[in-house]
């Protein structure tokens, strides 16, 4: 029985990556906020 979690890192980054975010205004509200980590 294979298990729930099947990492996948193009998959990952295609949906929580760089630039998944830069589409929206994520990035630059997370910027205002100081946060060291803008995205996966």
């Amino acid at each position: 029985m294979k298990r729930t979690y099947q990492p996948n890192n193009r998959k990952k980054s295609k949906k929580h990556g760089f630039f998944a975010r830069k589409e929206t205004n994520i990035l630059n509200s997370r910027r205002k906020k100081g946060r060291k980590i803008l995205s996966k």
